[in-house]
C-alpha cells in the first residue's frame, strides 16, 4: 500500500516533532519545513497528498504562502494556527482551505481531519491496478506517468474502467461518450487501438483492454 505523504509547514520545533511523530504512527510520511521558501522549492519537486500549514511563519504571511502553494498545485490544505478567530477562519475557507484547526488541539483530532479531507479527495480519483484516474481533471496516470489522451479517448477509457470486467458493446460506448450516435464500429475500434498504443497494451495479446468478438470490449485492469 502506498504511504501517504504530508507536507508540514510549521516553525515551532516542538510542534514539528510532535506532529511528525504522531502522524508516523498512523502510517503517514510527514516532511517538515519551517522556512516558507524552502517549502515552496520542495513542493515544486515533490507531490504530496496533503499540506498542513501554520499561518505564523518567518519571512512570509501564512495566507500569502497558501496562495503561492495553490498556484503551483491544487493539493488539499489544512490550516493549523493559533490565529483561531472567526475572521481568520473565514478568510482561510474563502481562499480554499479544506479545513481549519485552531491551536491548541488534540493530535487525534488532526488525524481525523486529515482522513476526512483525504476521503473527499480520493472520491475524485479511481485507482485500478497501475492506473490512477483523476476524474475531475480528466487525466490518467500509468505508473505515475501521465497518458496523453484526447477527449474521446479519455471518455472511452473512463467508461471501460467504470465497467471493470464487464463486456461493453460498441453501442454502449457510443451512448456513454460524446461520440455521434451515427459513429461507425470501425471508428470505435480505431479509438481503442489508439488507447492501447498509449498505455502500451499489445493489440495481439492485450493485458488491459480485451476484445470480445462480435460484441465489443472489456477492461480487465
Amino acid at each position: 500500500m502506498k504511504t501517504l505523504k504530508i507536507l508540514l509547514i510549521e516553525d515551532d520545533l516542538q510542534m514539528q516533532k510532535f506532529i511528525a511523530e504522531y502522524l508516523k504512527d498512523y502510517g503517514f510520511d510527514c516532511k517538515v519545513f519551517e522556512n516558507p521558501k524552502d517549502a515552496i522549492e520542495n513542493f515544486k519537486k515533490e507531490d504530496y497528498e496533503l499540506i498542513i500549514l501554520d499561518l505564523m511563519l518567518p519571512d512570509m504571511d501564512g495566507f500569502d504562502l497558501f496562495k503561492k502553494l495553490k498556484s503551483i498545485k491544487d493539493t488539499p490544505i489544512i490550516i493549523s494556527s493559533a490565529r483561531g478567530d472567526i475572521g481568520n477562519k473565514i478568510h482561510g475557507f474563502e481562499l480554499g482551505a479544506d479545513d481549519y484547526l485552531a491551536k491548541p488541539y488534540e493530535p487525534r483530532e488532526l488525524v481525523l481531519r486529515i482522513e476526512n479531507v483525504l476521503r473527499k479527495t480520493f472520491k475524485k480519483t479511481i485507482k485500478i491496478g497501475d492506473f490512477l484516474i483523476d476524474k475531475e481533471n480528466r487525466t490518467v496516470f500509468l505508473d505515475d506517468f501521465p497518458i496523453d489522451f484526447t477527449k474521446i479517448e479519455f471518455d472511452i477509457f473512463m467508461f471501460l474502467c467504470e465497467n471493470l470486467n464487464k463486456i461493453s458493446s460498441r453501442e454502449q460506448i457510443i451512448n456513454a461518450t460524446s461520440l455521434d450516435i451515427n459513429t461507425k464500429n470501425r471508428t470505435i475500434d480505431m479509438h481503442i487501438s489508439n488507447i492501447r498504443y498509449k498505455i502500451g497494451d499489445d493489440s495481439k495479446n492485450p493485458k488491459f483492454i480485451k476484445s470480445v468478438w462480435g460484441i465489443g470490449y472489456k477492461f480487465v485492469g
